[in-house]
């Protein structure tokens, strides 16, 4: 019997996973890619889709044609790592020799009281949506996280809505994985687009009208988006594999679980040092990581051993409204090169570059897998 290679998640690293582990195990392995819909989500566009801009319709079935990977819409309910069975709402289980965990993250509402009763988010699709269906009767948002998914959130918010009252709130410094010309360019751009930026001001609670800070100030908002903080899925928690704080399954360097061998995390869900330092979650380092899980599930049903995974970071890309962004050049571990920044219309072009290149890498695996090799 063929080698049951079962993947949990559709989105960059899962479906990345999916078509490259059939690719590479051919007649060995039958492939099965489980998602919670019907449709591949570009994640890195969630935040135009929260203002109304419409995007782009991509059925699975369509990114799947031609693969041999079977697509099962059902939403994974239970693991059982004894038996090797997915539990799944609406459809049969599914048994596997080699599973493929790549359930991505979400937002993590419960770090503050009162942000899961009252905050929005743009984690996920129907999340967005709220947002954008909220919009309209709107005069003021105030976005909570000074990371890219909190800036790109805030610009676009400015940009797309002119008279909305738009501001940030961060716990520490805005854009704080950037290199110091980088920030001071987002200062002036904030300021520019009319943003009102709080830094170094933690936020103590979230109520329906605004927030509190934990030096006492109150911000009223009409409403509250929380991007300042991202965890795994409580699947794999759950079901006993060996996670970190924030959920992420502990990985060796081929990506396999570090308590079951038999389960190789990628993407948001995984925890991986990359250049000795933990991986961010990022589509960045997503990608290659299923890529490199679906090799190696391909490698574990031809009965071989899946090499180590070579990660590096190259910089970070943040859109700033439709006309503006940030490129941040970086060394390999993540660190910013200071002077090595693009800005502006030239840095814009960039990053719609960068986003669309993700789309192609979903319809065109074994091109950008191969790019990668010719790299090292």
């Amino acid at each position: 019997m063929n080698h049951r290679i079962v993947v949990l998640g559709a989105g960059y690293a899962g479906l990345g996973a999916a078509k490259r582990a059939a690719h590479a195990a051919g007649r060995d392995a039958r492939v099965t890619l489980v998602n919670a819909s019907d449709r591949f989500v570009e994640r890195v566009r969630l935040h135009q889709f929260a203002v109304g801009q419409k995007p782009a319709d991509l059925p699975l079935a369509g990114l799947l044609a031609g693969t041999g990977v079977d697509l099962v819409v059902a939403r994974a309910a239970g693991l059982d790592l004894d038996a090797r069975t997915v539990r799944l709402d609406g459809a049969a289980d599914l048994g596997y020799d080699t599973l493929v965990y790549a359930l991505g993250s979400t937002a993590d509402l419960d770090v503050v009281p009162g942000a899961r009763e009252h905050a929005l988010t743009v984690a996920g699709a129907a999340d967005a949506g709220s947002l954008r269906d909220r919009l309209p009767g709107l005069a003021s948002v105030t976005v909570i996280g000074g990371g890219l998914t909190g800036i790109e959130s805030a610009t676009e918010l400015a940009e797309a809505r002119p008279g909305l009252r738009v501001a940030l709130v961060t716990a520490g410094s805005l854009g704080a994985g950037l290199g110091p010309r980088a920030r001071r360019y987002l200062h002036r751009t904030f300021e520019r687009m009319g943003v009102a930026v709080h830094e170094n001001a933690p936020v103590a609670k979230i109520a329906a009208d605004g927030l509190t800070l934990e030096d006492g100030r109150y911000l009223p908002a009409d409403a509250v988006v929380w991007a300042a903080g991202f965890r795994a899925p409580s699947l794999a928690a759950n079901a006993g594999l060996d996670v970190d704080e924030r959920g992420r399954v502990r990985v060796d360097g081929t990506l396999r679980a570090r308590s079951h061998p038999d389960v190789i995390a990628v993407g948001d869900a995984a925890v991986l040092p990359v250049r000795g330092r933990p991986a961010r979650m990022s589509c960045q380092i997503g990608l290659p990581m299923g890529l490199h899980g679906g090799t190696a599930a391909a490698a574990l049903a031809q009965g071989r051993e899946p090499r180590p995974a070579r990660l590096r970071y190259v910089g970070q890309c943040l859109s700033l409204g439709r006309h503006d962004a940030l490129v941040q050049f970086s060394r390999a571990d993540d660190t910013p090169i200071d002077r090595a920044v693009l800005t502006g219309r030239a840095a814009a072009r960039v990053k719609e570059a960068v986003v669309r290149g993700t789309v192609f890498a979903m319809r065109h695996p074994e091109a950008v897998a191969g790019f990668c090799r010719a790299r090292r």
